[in-house]
Protein backbone atom coordinates (compact mmCIF):
# COMPACT_ATOMS: atom_id res chain seq x y z
CA UNK A 1 0.00 0.00 0.00
CA UNK A 2 1.21 3.43 -0.60
CA UNK A 3 -0.62 7.11 0.30
CA UNK A 4 -1.51 9.20 -3.03
CA UNK A 5 0.48 11.24 -3.88
CA UNK A 6 3.04 9.79 -1.35
CA UNK A 7 1.66 12.23 1.32
CA UNK A 8 3.10 11.70 5.00
CA UNK A 9 0.19 11.64 7.37
CA UNK A 10 0.82 13.99 9.94
CA UNK A 11 -1.20 12.41 12.57
CA UNK A 12 -3.29 8.91 13.24
CA UNK A 13 -6.10 8.04 11.06
CA UNK A 14 -9.05 5.85 11.42
CA UNK A 15 -10.65 4.06 8.35
CA UNK A 16 -13.15 6.91 8.31
CA UNK A 17 -10.27 9.16 7.59
CA UNK A 18 -9.01 7.21 4.25
CA UNK A 19 -10.26 6.15 0.63
CA UNK A 20 -8.94 4.24 -1.99
CA UNK A 21 -8.27 5.64 -5.58
CA UNK A 22 -9.25 2.88 -8.31
CA UNK A 23 -5.62 2.06 -10.66
CA UNK A 24 -5.81 0.17 -13.88
CA UNK A 25 -6.31 -2.97 -13.86
CA UNK A 26 -6.90 -6.48 -15.79
CA UNK A 27 -8.77 -8.31 -13.10
CA UNK A 28 -11.82 -9.58 -15.26
CA UNK A 29 -14.08 -11.00 -12.36
CA UNK A 30 -14.32 -10.09 -8.67
CA UNK A 31 -15.27 -13.46 -8.08
CA UNK A 32 -12.05 -14.73 -9.33
CA UNK A 33 -10.04 -12.80 -6.85
CA UNK A 34 -8.23 -15.09 -4.14
CA UNK A 35 -9.38 -14.01 -0.43
CA UNK A 36 -7.39 -16.78 0.72
CA UNK A 37 -4.97 -15.92 3.87
CA UNK A 38 -1.20 -16.61 3.87
CA UNK A 39 -1.00 -16.33 8.06
CA UNK A 40 -0.80 -20.08 8.30
CA UNK A 41 -5.43 -20.26 9.63
CA UNK A 42 -6.70 -21.80 6.61
CA UNK A 43 -9.46 -19.08 6.54
CA UNK A 44 -10.47 -18.59 2.85
CA UNK A 45 -11.90 -15.00 3.59
CA UNK A 46 -10.05 -13.17 5.63
CA UNK A 47 -12.86 -12.65 8.36
CA UNK A 48 -12.50 -13.82 12.03
CA UNK A 49 -15.64 -13.82 14.64
CA UNK A 50 -13.98 -12.17 17.65
CA UNK A 51 -14.01 -14.03 20.97
CA UNK A 52 -16.82 -12.20 22.44
CA UNK A 53 -19.28 -14.09 24.84
CA UNK A 54 -22.23 -12.71 23.20
CA UNK A 55 -21.15 -13.29 19.67
CA UNK A 56 -18.81 -16.23 19.29
CA UNK A 57 -20.98 -19.76 20.14
CA UNK A 58 -21.30 -23.02 18.40
CA UNK A 59 -23.53 -22.18 15.59
CA UNK A 60 -21.55 -18.55 14.51
CA UNK A 61 -18.40 -21.23 14.31
CA UNK A 62 -19.98 -23.59 12.30
CA UNK A 63 -21.52 -21.14 9.92
CA UNK A 64 -18.56 -19.10 9.32
CA UNK A 65 -16.09 -21.74 8.96
CA UNK A 66 -18.69 -23.25 5.97
CA UNK A 67 -18.36 -20.03 3.69
CA UNK A 68 -14.30 -20.15 4.73
CA UNK A 69 -13.64 -17.56 7.72
CA UNK A 70 -13.04 -18.38 11.88
CA UNK A 71 -14.36 -17.99 14.90
CA UNK A 72 -12.31 -17.64 18.14
CA UNK A 73 -14.16 -19.45 20.90
CA UNK A 74 -14.18 -16.80 24.20
CA UNK A 75 -11.51 -18.28 27.28
CA UNK A 76 -14.06 -17.25 29.67
CA UNK A 77 -15.83 -20.55 29.15
CA UNK A 78 -15.02 -23.93 31.11
CA UNK A 79 -12.34 -25.85 29.35
CA UNK A 80 -14.35 -28.63 28.83
CA UNK A 81 -17.19 -26.74 27.26
CA UNK A 82 -14.77 -25.69 24.65
CA UNK A 83 -13.50 -29.02 23.89
CA UNK A 84 -17.16 -30.20 23.29
CA UNK A 85 -17.55 -27.33 21.17
CA UNK A 86 -14.48 -27.82 18.87
CA UNK A 87 -15.62 -31.64 18.76
CA UNK A 88 -19.06 -30.97 17.41
CA UNK A 89 -18.06 -28.17 15.08
CA UNK A 90 -15.37 -30.68 13.67
CA UNK A 91 -18.76 -33.08 13.19
CA UNK A 92 -20.41 -30.70 10.90
CA UNK A 93 -20.74 -30.78 7.46
CA UNK A 94 -19.02 -28.90 4.86
CA UNK A 95 -21.96 -28.05 2.70
CA UNK A 96 -25.58 -28.91 4.42
CA UNK A 97 -26.56 -26.82 7.62
CA UNK A 98 -27.37 -28.71 11.10
CA UNK A 99 -30.75 -29.20 11.53
CA UNK A 100 -33.43 -28.17 13.98
CA UNK A 101 -35.07 -31.32 14.91
CA UNK A 102 -38.34 -32.35 17.36
CA UNK A 103 -40.64 -35.21 17.05
CA UNK A 104 -44.11 -35.39 15.84
CA UNK A 105 -45.50 -34.98 19.54
CA UNK A 106 -43.16 -31.65 20.15
CA UNK A 107 -45.22 -28.72 20.90
CA UNK A 108 -45.67 -25.36 18.56
CA UNK A 109 -44.33 -23.59 21.53
CA UNK A 110 -41.21 -26.02 22.04
CA UNK A 111 -40.95 -24.60 17.71
CA UNK A 112 -40.97 -21.61 18.12
CA UNK A 113 -38.48 -21.66 21.34
CA UNK A 114 -36.22 -23.31 18.61
CA UNK A 115 -36.80 -21.84 15.06
CA UNK A 116 -34.97 -18.64 15.50
CA UNK A 117 -31.76 -20.48 16.41
CA UNK A 118 -31.30 -20.94 13.28
CA UNK A 119 -31.38 -18.77 9.77
CA UNK A 120 -32.80 -20.75 7.76
CA UNK A 121 -36.43 -20.59 9.66
CA UNK A 122 -37.46 -24.56 9.71
CA UNK A 123 -37.45 -27.11 11.87
CA UNK A 124 -37.92 -30.66 10.49
CA UNK A 125 -39.71 -33.30 12.33
CA UNK A 126 -38.40 -36.84 12.73
CA UNK A 127 -39.45 -40.36 13.87
CA UNK A 128 -36.57 -43.09 13.99
CA UNK A 129 -34.18 -40.46 12.99
CA UNK A 130 -36.17 -40.24 9.52
CA UNK A 131 -37.89 -36.66 8.11
CA UNK A 132 -41.28 -36.91 8.75
CA UNK A 133 -42.33 -33.30 8.06
CA UNK A 134 -41.25 -29.69 8.01
CA UNK A 135 -42.60 -27.05 10.50
CA UNK A 136 -41.95 -22.95 9.78
CA UNK A 137 -42.90 -19.96 12.04
CA UNK A 138 -45.61 -19.52 9.76
CA UNK A 139 -46.88 -22.64 11.08
CA UNK A 140 -47.12 -21.81 13.83
CA UNK A 141 -49.02 -18.44 14.01
CA UNK A 142 -52.57 -18.58 14.79
CA UNK A 143 -52.77 -21.67 16.74
CA UNK A 144 -52.68 -23.17 20.53
CA UNK A 145 -48.78 -23.32 21.93
CA UNK A 146 -49.92 -26.55 22.66
CA UNK A 147 -50.61 -28.16 19.79
CA UNK A 148 -48.97 -31.06 18.43
CA UNK A 149 -46.16 -30.50 15.73
CA UNK A 150 -47.89 -33.42 13.50
CA UNK A 151 -51.13 -31.02 13.37
CA UNK A 152 -49.23 -28.74 11.54
CA UNK A 153 -46.16 -29.77 9.79
CA UNK A 154 -45.85 -29.70 6.37
CA UNK A 155 -46.09 -33.74 5.23
CA UNK A 156 -45.43 -32.90 1.11
CA UNK A 157 -41.44 -33.10 1.70
CA UNK A 158 -38.89 -32.81 -1.31
CA UNK A 159 -35.91 -34.63 -0.24
CA UNK A 160 -32.22 -34.33 -0.99
CA UNK A 161 -29.90 -37.04 -1.17
CA UNK A 162 -26.42 -36.38 0.70
CA UNK A 163 -24.45 -37.23 -2.48
CA UNK A 164 -26.27 -34.22 -4.85
CA UNK A 165 -24.23 -31.50 -6.13
CA UNK A 166 -24.86 -28.25 -4.92
CA UNK A 167 -25.64 -26.54 -7.97
CA UNK A 168 -28.01 -29.60 -8.88
CA UNK A 169 -29.50 -29.14 -5.36
CA UNK A 170 -30.43 -25.01 -6.04
CA UNK A 171 -31.80 -26.29 -9.75
CA UNK A 172 -33.78 -29.33 -7.50
CA UNK A 173 -34.95 -26.77 -4.90
CA UNK A 174 -35.81 -23.92 -7.41
CA UNK A 175 -38.02 -26.34 -9.50
CA UNK A 176 -39.66 -27.63 -6.62
CA UNK A 177 -40.75 -24.03 -6.14
CA UNK A 178 -39.22 -24.94 -2.17
CA UNK A 179 -36.85 -22.61 -0.29
CA UNK A 180 -34.77 -25.43 1.80
CA UNK A 181 -35.25 -29.39 1.78
CA UNK A 182 -34.05 -32.12 4.20
CA UNK A 183 -30.61 -33.93 3.14
CA UNK A 184 -31.29 -37.58 3.91
CA UNK A 185 -28.04 -40.62 3.50
CA UNK A 186 -29.00 -43.48 1.39
CA UNK A 187 -31.46 -45.35 4.10
CA UNK A 188 -33.63 -42.62 4.70
CA UNK A 189 -32.03 -40.66 7.59
CA UNK A 190 -31.56 -37.04 8.30
CA UNK A 191 -27.83 -35.50 7.85
CA UNK A 192 -28.44 -32.00 7.16
CA UNK A 193 -30.85 -29.34 5.40
CA UNK A 194 -30.39 -27.22 2.69
CA UNK A 195 -31.46 -24.04 1.48
CA UNK A 196 -30.96 -22.33 -1.82
CA UNK A 197 -29.16 -19.45 -0.62
CA UNK A 198 -26.73 -22.49 1.09
CA UNK A 199 -26.92 -24.52 -1.99
CA UNK A 200 -25.96 -20.98 -4.12
CA UNK A 201 -23.08 -20.24 -1.54
CA UNK A 202 -21.71 -23.22 -1.29
CA UNK A 203 -20.72 -22.92 -4.61
CA UNK A 204 -19.32 -19.25 -4.03
CA UNK A 205 -17.75 -20.02 -1.19
CA UNK A 206 -15.04 -22.19 0.05
CA UNK A 207 -15.03 -23.74 3.40
CA UNK A 208 -11.79 -23.37 5.78
CA UNK A 209 -11.40 -26.85 6.82
CA UNK A 210 -7.99 -28.50 8.43
CA UNK A 211 -5.98 -31.33 6.61
CA UNK A 212 -8.79 -33.96 8.14
CA UNK A 213 -11.37 -32.05 6.32
CA UNK A 214 -12.95 -30.94 9.07
CA UNK A 215 -14.02 -27.14 9.71
CA UNK A 216 -11.67 -25.47 10.95
CA UNK A 217 -11.84 -23.20 14.72
CA UNK A 218 -10.05 -21.16 17.23
CA UNK A 219 -9.95 -20.94 21.07
CA UNK A 220 -9.35 -18.40 23.30
CA UNK A 221 -7.34 -18.14 26.70
CA UNK A 222 -6.22 -15.17 28.70
CA UNK A 223 -2.89 -14.42 30.77
CA UNK A 224 -3.43 -15.04 34.39
CA UNK A 225 -3.88 -18.53 35.81
CA UNK A 226 -2.62 -22.00 34.67
CA UNK A 227 -2.16 -20.55 30.97
CA UNK A 228 -0.01 -23.44 29.55
CA UNK A 229 -2.56 -25.84 30.96
CA UNK A 230 -5.50 -24.57 29.82
CA UNK A 231 -3.24 -23.94 26.19
CA UNK A 232 -2.36 -27.64 25.91
CA UNK A 233 -5.72 -28.81 26.59
CA UNK A 234 -7.38 -26.71 23.74
CA UNK A 235 -4.90 -28.08 21.76
CA UNK A 236 -5.37 -31.20 22.50
CA UNK A 237 -9.14 -30.97 22.18
CA UNK A 238 -8.55 -29.62 18.19
CA UNK A 239 -8.22 -26.55 18.51
CA UNK A 240 -6.82 -25.29 14.53
CA UNK A 241 -5.83 -21.48 16.01
CA UNK A 242 -4.84 -20.53 19.58
CA UNK A 243 -5.52 -16.99 20.98
CA UNK A 244 -3.84 -15.74 24.03
CA UNK A 245 -5.97 -12.62 24.52
CA UNK A 246 -5.74 -9.52 26.90
CA UNK A 247 -6.80 -5.89 25.97
CA UNK A 248 -3.24 -4.87 27.18
CA UNK A 249 -0.88 -7.18 25.28
CA UNK A 250 1.89 -5.18 25.44
CA UNK A 251 3.06 -6.28 29.43
CA UNK A 252 5.32 -8.67 31.20
CA UNK A 253 2.20 -10.89 32.26
CA UNK A 254 1.31 -11.12 28.27
CA UNK A 255 5.09 -12.26 27.60
CA UNK A 256 5.27 -14.62 30.26
CA UNK A 257 2.16 -16.27 28.75
CA UNK A 258 3.49 -16.47 25.86
CA UNK A 259 6.63 -18.09 26.05
CA UNK A 260 4.75 -20.60 28.51
CA UNK A 261 2.41 -21.65 25.39
CA UNK A 262 5.25 -21.34 22.68
CA UNK A 263 7.18 -23.98 25.29
CA UNK A 264 4.37 -26.53 24.22
CA UNK A 265 5.90 -26.79 20.72
CA UNK A 266 1.93 -26.48 19.73
CA UNK A 267 1.89 -26.93 15.98
CA UNK A 268 -0.94 -24.60 15.13
CA UNK A 269 -0.49 -20.76 15.06
CA UNK A 270 -0.66 -18.78 18.25
CA UNK A 271 -2.32 -15.12 17.99
CA UNK A 272 -1.53 -12.67 20.48
CA UNK A 273 -2.41 -9.12 21.42
CA UNK A 274 -3.44 -6.70 21.76
CA UNK A 275 -1.15 -4.12 20.88
CA UNK A 276 -0.99 -1.23 18.48
CA UNK A 277 2.69 -0.33 18.31
CA UNK A 278 5.59 -1.90 16.18
CA UNK A 279 7.64 -2.19 19.60
CA UNK A 280 4.46 -4.07 20.72
CA UNK A 281 4.86 -6.36 17.84
CA UNK A 282 8.63 -6.99 18.10
CA UNK A 283 8.03 -8.36 21.87
CA UNK A 284 5.30 -10.43 21.10
CA UNK A 285 7.03 -12.24 17.99
CA UNK A 286 10.04 -12.58 20.53
CA UNK A 287 7.76 -14.09 23.11
CA UNK A 288 6.52 -16.34 20.64
CA UNK A 289 3.68 -14.85 19.24
CA UNK A 290 2.76 -15.66 15.10
CA UNK A 291 -0.34 -13.48 14.78
CA UNK A 292 -0.48 -10.32 16.69
CA UNK A 293 -3.94 -8.55 17.11
CA UNK A 294 -3.76 -5.02 16.55
CA UNK A 295 -6.55 -2.81 18.15
CA UNK A 296 -7.21 -0.55 21.63
CA UNK A 297 -10.07 0.98 21.85
CA UNK A 298 -12.12 0.97 18.64
CA UNK A 299 -14.61 -1.55 19.37
CA UNK A 300 -18.42 -0.75 19.40
CA UNK A 301 -18.92 -2.25 22.98
CA UNK A 302 -15.07 -0.56 24.06
CA UNK A 303 -15.14 2.52 26.09
CA UNK A 304 -10.96 2.50 26.84
CA UNK A 305 -10.17 5.12 25.22
CA UNK A 306 -13.40 7.59 27.03
CA UNK A 307 -12.10 5.99 30.33
CA UNK A 308 -8.25 5.87 29.92
CA UNK A 309 -7.21 8.13 26.94
CA UNK A 310 -5.59 4.93 25.70
CA UNK A 311 -5.47 3.28 22.35
CA UNK A 312 -4.72 4.50 18.88
CA UNK A 313 -6.65 5.47 15.35
CA UNK A 314 -7.63 1.91 13.76
CA UNK A 315 -6.25 2.14 10.11
CA UNK A 316 -2.52 3.65 11.28
CA UNK A 317 -2.14 1.13 14.11
CA UNK A 318 -2.96 -1.48 11.55
CA UNK A 319 -0.46 0.21 9.34
CA UNK A 320 2.51 0.19 11.56
CA UNK A 321 2.16 -3.23 12.98
CA UNK A 322 1.45 -5.40 9.62
CA UNK A 323 4.60 -3.34 8.40
CA UNK A 324 6.90 -4.48 11.15
CA UNK A 325 4.99 -8.40 11.75
CA UNK A 326 6.13 -8.64 8.08
CA UNK A 327 9.64 -7.56 8.27
CA UNK A 328 9.75 -10.50 11.10
CA UNK A 329 8.25 -12.90 8.98
CA UNK A 330 4.53 -12.84 10.70
CA UNK A 331 0.78 -11.24 10.15
CA UNK A 332 -1.39 -9.17 11.95
CA UNK A 333 -4.99 -9.28 12.54
CA UNK A 334 -7.21 -5.74 12.32
CA UNK A 335 -9.18 -6.31 15.85
CA UNK A 336 -11.87 -3.56 15.97
CA UNK A 337 -13.42 -0.35 14.57
CA UNK A 338 -15.36 -2.11 11.27
CA UNK A 339 -18.80 -1.24 10.42
CA UNK A 340 -18.86 -1.16 7.19
CA UNK A 341 -17.81 -3.21 4.22
CA UNK A 342 -15.12 -0.48 3.47
CA UNK A 343 -13.92 -0.90 6.73
CA UNK A 344 -12.81 -4.32 6.07
CA UNK A 345 -11.29 -3.23 2.86
CA UNK A 346 -9.14 -0.70 4.19
CA UNK A 347 -7.78 -3.18 6.76
CA UNK A 348 -6.56 -5.25 4.38
CA UNK A 349 -4.87 -2.47 2.38
CA UNK A 350 -3.32 -2.02 5.82
CA UNK A 351 -1.58 -5.01 5.35
CA UNK A 352 -3.96 -7.34 7.65
CA UNK A 353 -4.00 -10.75 6.69
CA UNK A 354 -7.77 -11.21 8.54
CA UNK A 355 -10.01 -8.36 10.11
CA UNK A 356 -12.02 -9.53 13.41
CA UNK A 357 -15.60 -8.69 13.37
CA UNK A 358 -17.72 -8.23 17.17
CA UNK A 359 -20.43 -6.54 17.36
CA UNK A 360 -21.17 -6.39 14.38
CA UNK A 361 -22.25 -9.99 13.77
CA UNK A 362 -24.42 -9.70 16.91
CA UNK A 363 -27.50 -9.14 15.58
CA UNK A 364 -27.79 -12.36 13.77
CA UNK A 365 -29.56 -15.58 14.42
CA UNK A 366 -26.32 -17.00 15.02
CA UNK A 367 -25.35 -15.52 17.77
CA UNK A 368 -25.44 -17.30 20.64
CA UNK A 369 -28.30 -14.84 22.83
CA UNK A 370 -31.97 -15.32 22.84
CA UNK A 371 -33.70 -13.15 20.27
CA UNK A 372 -35.66 -10.55 21.96
CA UNK A 373 -38.83 -8.05 21.05
CA UNK A 374 -38.53 -4.59 21.99
CA UNK A 375 -41.70 -2.22 22.83
CA UNK A 376 -41.69 -1.37 19.08
CA UNK A 377 -41.80 -5.01 17.39
CA UNK A 378 -38.29 -5.13 16.41
CA UNK A 379 -36.25 -8.26 17.39
CA UNK A 380 -32.68 -7.90 19.02
CA UNK A 381 -30.09 -9.74 20.93
CA UNK A 382 -28.32 -8.03 23.60
CA UNK A 383 -23.97 -7.53 22.94
CA UNK A 384 -21.62 -6.37 25.97
CA UNK A 385 -17.64 -5.61 25.89
CA UNK A 386 -15.56 -8.30 27.21
CA UNK A 387 -14.14 -5.59 29.63
CA UNK A 388 -17.35 -4.94 31.14
CA UNK A 389 -19.10 -5.51 34.36
CA UNK A 390 -20.78 -8.24 32.92
CA UNK A 391 -18.22 -10.24 31.07
CA UNK A 392 -16.01 -9.89 34.43
CA UNK A 393 -18.46 -11.30 36.25
CA UNK A 394 -18.71 -14.01 33.96
CA UNK A 395 -14.57 -15.02 34.21
CA UNK A 396 -14.84 -14.40 37.94
CA UNK A 397 -17.78 -16.84 38.80
CA UNK A 398 -15.20 -18.97 40.75
CA UNK A 399 -13.35 -15.80 42.74
CA UNK A 400 -14.38 -14.92 46.33
CA UNK A 401 -17.21 -12.17 46.59
CA UNK A 402 -14.30 -10.05 48.31
CA UNK A 403 -12.69 -10.35 44.54
CA UNK A 404 -15.35 -10.10 42.40
CA UNK A 405 -16.85 -7.00 43.94
CA UNK A 406 -13.49 -5.58 43.52
CA UNK A 407 -13.28 -6.37 40.42
CA UNK A 408 -16.33 -5.14 39.55
CA UNK A 409 -15.17 -1.12 40.18
CA UNK A 410 -12.96 -1.27 37.46
CA UNK A 411 -14.99 -2.59 34.64
CA UNK A 412 -14.44 -1.39 30.92
CA UNK A 413 -16.88 -1.96 28.12
CA UNK A 414 -21.29 -1.29 27.60
CA UNK A 415 -22.66 -4.39 29.55
CA UNK A 416 -26.27 -4.37 27.81
CA UNK A 417 -26.64 -3.13 24.12
CA UNK A 418 -29.29 -3.74 22.50
CA UNK A 419 -27.96 -5.24 18.69
CA UNK A 420 -31.61 -5.04 16.54
CA UNK A 421 -31.81 -8.19 13.81
CA UNK A 422 -31.75 -6.38 10.18
CA UNK A 423 -34.73 -7.79 8.64
CA UNK A 424 -32.75 -7.54 5.25
CA UNK A 425 -29.85 -9.76 6.53
CA UNK A 426 -31.13 -11.47 9.60
CA UNK A 427 -28.15 -13.96 9.12
CA UNK A 428 -24.16 -13.83 9.64
CA UNK A 429 -24.57 -15.30 5.79
CA UNK A 430 -26.26 -12.61 4.76
CA UNK A 431 -23.93 -10.14 6.46
CA UNK A 432 -20.99 -12.43 4.68
CA UNK A 433 -22.13 -11.89 0.94
CA UNK A 434 -21.82 -8.47 1.80
CA UNK A 435 -18.66 -7.57 3.36
CA UNK A 436 -16.83 -10.22 1.07
CA UNK A 437 -18.71 -8.55 -1.80
CA UNK A 438 -17.25 -5.07 -1.00
CA UNK A 439 -13.63 -6.68 -0.51
CA UNK A 440 -13.65 -8.81 -3.32
CA UNK A 441 -15.16 -5.17 -5.37
CA UNK A 442 -11.72 -3.40 -4.09
CA UNK A 443 -9.45 -5.92 -5.06
CA UNK A 444 -10.67 -5.43 -8.67
CA UNK A 445 -10.52 -1.54 -8.41
CA UNK A 446 -6.77 -2.47 -7.30
CA UNK A 447 -5.69 -4.48 -9.83
CA UNK A 448 -5.25 -7.33 -7.28
CA UNK A 449 -6.04 -10.68 -7.85
CA UNK A 450 -5.36 -11.60 -3.85
CA UNK A 451 -4.86 -9.79 -0.46
CA UNK A 452 -1.08 -10.26 -1.37
CA UNK A 453 -1.51 -8.06 -4.12
CA UNK A 454 -4.13 -6.03 -2.78
CA UNK A 455 -1.79 -4.77 -0.20
CA UNK A 456 1.19 -3.88 -2.53
CA UNK A 457 -1.20 -2.44 -5.07
CA UNK A 458 -3.41 -0.16 -2.97
CA UNK A 459 -3.47 3.50 -3.38
CA UNK A 460 -4.68 5.45 -0.05
CA UNK A 461 -5.49 9.05 0.01
CA UNK A 462 -6.98 11.14 2.82
CA UNK A 463 -10.20 12.44 3.27
CA UNK A 464 -12.10 15.33 5.20
CA UNK A 465 -15.29 14.25 7.21
CA UNK A 466 -17.11 16.22 4.36
CA UNK A 467 -15.20 13.88 2.00
CA UNK A 468 -16.11 10.78 3.76
CA UNK A 469 -19.98 12.35 4.16
CA UNK A 470 -20.00 12.63 0.54
CA UNK A 471 -19.66 8.90 0.05
CA UNK A 472 -22.70 7.74 1.85
CA UNK A 473 -25.46 7.39 -0.12
CA UNK A 474 -28.87 8.96 1.36
CA UNK A 475 -31.13 6.53 2.18
CA UNK A 476 -29.36 3.34 3.08
CA UNK A 477 -28.41 0.97 5.74
CA UNK A 478 -25.17 2.11 5.79
CA UNK A 479 -25.83 5.86 6.17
Amino acid sequence: MRFLNDLKPSYDLTYDDVFMVPSRSAVGSRQGVDLASNDGTGTTIPLVVANMTAIAGRRMAETVARRGGLVAIPQDIPTEVIAEVISWVKGRHLVFDTPITLAPGATVAEALSLLPKRAHGALVVVEDGKPVGVVTDSDCQGVDRFTSLADIMSRDLLLLDESIDPRAAFEKLTEGHRKLAPVVDGEGRLVGILTRKGALRATLYTPAVDANGKLRIAATVGINGDVAGKAKALIEAGADVLVVDTAHGHQESMISALRAVRGLDPQIPIVAGNVVSAAGVRDLVEAGADILKVGVGPGAMCTTRMMTGVGRPQFSAVLECAAEARRLGKHVWADGGVRHPRDVAMALAAGASNVMIGSWFAGTYESPGDLQTAADGRQYKESFGMASARAVSNRTAQDSSYDRARKALFEEGISHSRMFIDPARPGVEDLIDSIIAGVRSSCTYAGANSLEEFQEKAIVGIQSAAGYAEGKPLHSSWA
